[in-house]
């Protein structure tokens, strides 16, 4: 790893000050299970340079906190992964969300890595990362190699001229619960939807996200649930230690057994984490029971497989098929 400059932030604004400062060559470093492994594998290419100054917010007072508040919870960006699968307000409020958050690599990451850093985490194609492929569009670069290479764990929906998935399990869960990201910057705060937050690769193909060199996330609010039921289900090769092949988040309301909204949010299988419009207009104005499987057919509207992942599509439809019948 190259050596770099370590700032300890004692306030929001003191983090976004040296972010201004030192612009793109620094990062916010909280559990830094992604970034320091990017650092320590020295991943760069064009337009990737490893970051010279690492901005730590561990040190902020209420970054880490899981509150209750008029409307809904926040939770703060540097709130570890196991802070969040161990809430009891969430399990009571949210349960799908801790369902993903106990569903990400092991203990001992879970108890370094943070919200913040889960839903900004880099790609994890073997092309970006691997420093063979220079020239990986992610990086800057004109090629992906996805196309004509090994690709049976890349994008089938929204792909465009980049075929990496978003690895995030806490992003499609937050997506369907209509959570809300709030951003810092110079200019003070700013909050989006969250599925506003992450762009794709047709947008900018060199990030995966909307936040700017000098802005950092502070903190997720998700809204009070009315009426929902909601679960995170994962496939995945191994049981312990890896990343989706497929994910699905699905949170309905219903009134009198019918659903009166529903977010249905893939992962595993796009760019972003991936909201089907198309089987929740199958599930509105339902009964869940009645909606299934037709819901699992439209999932994956839209779909384009490679040479070897078109098995996502069917595994998707499955998925998607399990667990609305889970919540019926």
């Amino acid at each position: 790893m190259k050596a770099f400059d370590y700032f300890k932030a004692t306030s929001v604004a003191d983090a976004v000050a040296l972010l201004a400062q030192h612009g793109d060559k620094s990062a916010v470093l909280a559990g830094g299970s992604d970034l320091l492994g990017m650092m320590k594998d020295s991943v760069t290419g064009p337009r990737l340079k490893m970051p010279q100054y690492l901005i730590s917010i561990k040190a902020i007072k209420g970054l880490s906190d899981i509150k209750e508040q008029k409307g809904g919870v926040r939770i703060g960006a540097a709130a570890s992964i196991t802070d969040i699968a161990s809430s009891v307000l969430l399990a009571d409020k949210y349960p799908l969300l801790v369902q993903a958050a106990g569903q990400v690599a092991v203990p001992q990451i879970r108890n370094m890595a943070t919200l913040g850093g889960n839903l900004c985490q880099r790609p994890r194609c073997w092309y970006f990362r691997g420093k063979p492929f220079k020239d990986c569009l992610r990086k800057g670069g004109g090629y992906c190699y996805a196309p004509a290479g090994e690709n049976q764990y890349h994008a089938v929906l929204g792909a465009g001229a980049c075929h990496m998935v978003y690895p995030s399990d806490l992003a499609p869960a937050l997506t369907a619960l209509n959570a809300r990201v709030e951003i810092a910057g110079l200019k003070g705060k700013r909050t989006v939807p969250i599925e506003q937050f992450y762009v794709l690769p047709d947008k900018n193909v060199v990030r995966e996200n909307i936040l700017a060199p000098q802005e950092m996330i502070v903190a997720v609010e998700i809204p009070a649930p009315i009426d929902a039921k909601g679960i995170y289900l994962k496939l995945k090769e191994r049981q312990a230690f890896d990343f989706a092949v497929v994910s699905v988040a699905v949170n309905v309301s219903l009134k009198n057994d019918i659903v009166t909204e529903a977010r249905v949010v893939l992962g595993g299988v796009a760019p972003i984490p991936f909201r089907s419009g198309k089987a929740e207009l199958v599930l509105k104005g339902k009964r869940i029971k009645d909606a299934v499987a037709s819901a699992s057919r439209e999932v994956m509207a839209g779909a384009q497989s490679l040479s070897g992942n078109g098995y996502k599509i069917t595994a998707a439809q499955g998925l998607l098929e399990k667990a609305l019948s889970s919540l019926t």
